[in-house]
């Protein structure tokens, strides 16, 4: 049994800064990409960044130069830091996870989200 944990959602005005952190527990032989999607009231789920097992990363354009995603591989947790939030940010942000739970077999795991909402 593998889950994935979120944590860090608030409410933060516009301009300020939340960390959001998913850790991943359970029968794991490794960690293979992660990543963060969110989901606005109304919209599709999209996209936000993308972390490899050796470090590269990708970005959504939207959010390139405020939002930074890192990862603990010693403790199976992948980080979200957000910069500059803007009150399009707001969402359901959701992590996901590859994960190797026994020799030649990887699944994909969610967590169950965080809202994250930016506001004065």
């Amino acid at each position: 049994q593998v889950q994935l944990v979120e944590s860090g959602g608030g409410l933060v005005q516009p301009g300020g800064s939340l960390r959001l952190s998913c850790a991943a527990s359970g029968s794991i032989l490794g960690i293979n990409a992660m990543r963060w999607y969110r989901q606005a009231p109304g919209k599709e789920r999209e996209l936000v960044a993308h972390i490899s097992s050796i470090g590269g990363t990708n970005y959504a354009d939207s959010v390139k130069g405020r939002f930074t995603i890192s990862r603990d591989n010693a403790k199976n947790t992948v980080y979200l830091q957000m910069n500059s939030l803007k009150p399009e940010d707001t969402a359901v942000y959701y992590c996901n996870a590859n994960i190797f739970v026994r020799p030649g077999l990887t699944n994909a795991y969610w967590g169950q989200g965080t809202q994250v909402t930016v506001s004065s």
